[in-house]
């Protein structure tokens, strides 16, 4: 009998391990793109280790991720304050952390993209503000060289017009610049060869440079390479447009 048991329990500590963790099922979720998922397992480990920076941070995400798929724009506006309640809930955990402060930056983008005018303008401050912080916490962390870099982008981007209303009633946005928007491009994409959205980006950085023969090349470039995260096949959709445009 004692054999037996042996055996049984032996049987039972194989399955265990050979079994995945819900943090290898989680990651595997968010790589497949199967956000809803993905929160689900990682909301679960929350419930066993809720001090955890790591799993903090990937809920902000997954909620992050799963804005683009709800129906109306309320759906949309709560689902990125969860976000960012998650995010800033990872930040408070293990506030060293590039990976949690640049999560800051990029709710605060994303709610940039659902709100009106004021508020567009002071979430864009916060969004520099962080991703000024994510680098000086790692000066090699390339996707806060592109949200720094997309952010002179577009700001610089705006019309004298706009930048004058903007100063005039909403207290005016920090200066931009497209130079530093290519210069932190071309870190993130030296930095990540193998990540389409650097790339492109890049692309709409040369664009607003006057450089559209260097644009053309560095879009046709990202457009070749495969789709892996989330938001890639809308990236390359920005893409297309702008070049189609551009020809």
């Amino acid at each position: 009998m004692r054999w037996v048991s042996l055996l049984l329990l032996l049987a039972l500590t194989s399955a265990v391990v050979a079994a995945p963790s819900w943090r290898e099922e989680a990651l595997a979720a968010e790589a497949r793109l199967d956000s809803a998922r993905a929160l689900e397992l990682f909301l679960q480990m929350h419930r066993a280790q809720p001090d955890d920076a790591f799993i903090l941070q990937k809920i902000a995400q997954q909620y992050s991720d799963l804005v683009v798929d709800q129906p109306d724009l309320e759906s949309k506006k709560r689902y990125a304050r969860m976000a960012l309640e998650w995010a800033e809930r990872a930040v408070q955990a293990d506030p060293t952390s590039a990976i949690n402060v640049l999560s800051l930056a990029v709710c605060h983008g994303k709610l940039a993209t659902l709100s009106d005018t004021r508020s567009k303008v002071r979430y864009s401050r916060l969004v520099r503000e962080e991703a000024e912080r994510a680098l000086q916490l790692d000066p090699n962390y390339a996707w806060a060289h592109h949200v720094l870099g997309r952010w002179h982008r577009e700001v610089a981007e705006l019309g004298s017009t706009a930048r004058f209303f903007v100063r005039m009633f909403y207290g005016g946005l920090p200066d931009a610049s497209v130079t530093e928007a290519v210069t932190h491009l071309e870190r993130a994409v030296a930095l990540e060869a193998d990540n389409l959205n650097h790339v492109l980006e890049l692309g709409f950085a040369s664009a607003a440079a006057g450089q559209p023969d260097r644009a053309r090349t560095v879009w046709t470039r990202g457009l070749a390479m495969p789709v892996r995260g989330k938001h890639d096949e809308a990236a390359k959709q920005r893409a297309r447009d702008a070049l189609a445009r551009l020809n």
